[in-house]
């Protein structure tokens, strides 16, 4: 048998910018398929059960949508996140606004103060394998700004589509004082742990296949 001289085949469950970005910067293979779910959380849930429970919705759900992805003659394994901000009181989620308006209540709830933002990531062999799902927490300190401030950071538009109405990887940044945990955590994938499973658990490591930063990395 030819010995493999690429890495095992992995699905990326995701559309998002961020994730796709993230992965591509460490060299990984991978292709994309969309889920689609109703992230909904359910009466009492735990920020903990959602988040996870999203995630290994999502892995699922890709191998429904998009079944013709998976190769018989390699390894799959399918790769899910869910990122969620939890509010300073620590119950609350703040998902993405709908709204200006909203924006401006999320954003005016974080200001100077410390909120957890947490991800999920499920991997999931497929077709047959146990999933696996972990959860990372980090701190973020919020910087203290105006009102006006805030107005100026909304008209950007960037808080639209992330959860608590900003991304730590744009403008955004100028409102973080300062992360306690995994930056990338924040951003929507928990690198340094995903990276760690991959090869604890599948054997899957990016050193076993060094790239040029030149190489396409996406494999089509």
């Amino acid at each position: 048998m030819k010995k493999r001289t690429r890495p095992p085949a992995l699905i990326l469950a995701s559309t998002s910018p961020r994730r796709i970005e993230l992965m591509r910067q460490v060299g990984l293979f991978f292709k994309k398929a969309a889920p689609e779910i109703a992230e909904i959380r359910k009466s009492g849930e735990a920020p903990h059960s959602l988040v996870s429970r999203l995630a290994s919705e999502k892995a699922w759900a890709a191998t429904l949508n998009h079944p013709k992805h998976i190769s018989a003659n390699e390894m799959n394994l399918i790769i899910a996140a869910d990122t969620i901000v939890i509010a300073p009181d620590e119950h609350t989620v703040l998902g993405k606004p709908k709204n200006k308006g909203d924006a401006f209540r999320m954003l005016k709830k974080l200001n100077g103060k410390t909120h957890t933002v947490l991800t999920a990531y499920c991997l999931l062999p497929f077709p047959d394998g146990t999933p696996h799902v972990r959860v990372v927490s980090s701190h973020v300190k919020m910087r203290a700004l105006s009102d006006d401030a805030i107005r100026s950071y909304i008209k950007t538009g960037e808080p639209m589509d992330k959860a608590g109405a900003y991304a730590a990887q744009g403008v955004g940044m100028a409102l973080i004082e300062r992360i306690n945990g995994s930056y990338t955590n924040v951003v929507g994938l928990p690198m340094a742990q995903l990276l760690t499973d991959l090869e604890e658990r599948f054997g899957i490591s990016i050193w076993k296949y060094p790239r040029k930063s030149s190489e396409k990395i996406e494999r089509k």
